[in-house]
């Protein structure tokens, strides 16, 4: 496995994941703002755990250098079939280039895989931000109760 590491202004490192990530990663999902409200029993159980992370592709966006604590975000690629699988940016830190440097660094890395698109299905309101990074319409992924009670838009991004 790649150790895959890219700065950004700000001193902003995108490093792969490890076990010791998963309870901050977990606490990332449960305490989005996205999944307030109607959202909020989509991600009241979801856990990231040491084996998703071992057995995906999953990278943080940290604060200063590869060996910092303070996760700004991340994401998680899958390749078979090809899938951004999730994607977070902690509320604080959004509308500062996390979510997008992490999009450049999940393409970079599903190239490197040899893979010519990823799909996504989006958290409705996150759609917006997934068309301003590149992602094109594909259609509509259908509700699928108890665990998403509503339609998400699926896109897909194209890895020259």
């Amino acid at each position: 496995m790649r150790s895959s590491i890219t700065s950004v202004r700000g001193g902003t490192v995108v490093r792969r994941a490890v076990a010791r990530d998963a309870k901050r990663l977990t606490r990332l999902v449960r305490g989005s703002r996205a999944y307030e409200g109607h959202y909020a029993a989509m991600v009241a159980d979801y856990r990231v755990g040491p084996d998703y992370i071992e057995a995906h592709r999953v990278f943080v966006a940290v604060e200063g250098d590869e060996g910092a604590d303070r996760v700004l975000g991340f994401y998680s690629l899958l390749l078979a079939p090809p899938e951004l699988d999730l994607l977070f940016v902690e509320d604080g830190m959004q509308g500062r280039g996390i979510g997008r440097l992490l999009v450049e660094h999940m393409r970079s890395e599903a190239r490197t895989a040899g893979l010519d698109r990823v799909r996504v299905v989006s958290h409705p309101p996150a759609e917006g931000f997934y068309r301003s990074v590149g992602a094109l319409p594909t259609g509509t992924a259908p509700a699928n109760p108890p665990a998403v009670a509503w339609d998400r838009p699926e896109l897909e991004f194209l890895i020259p």
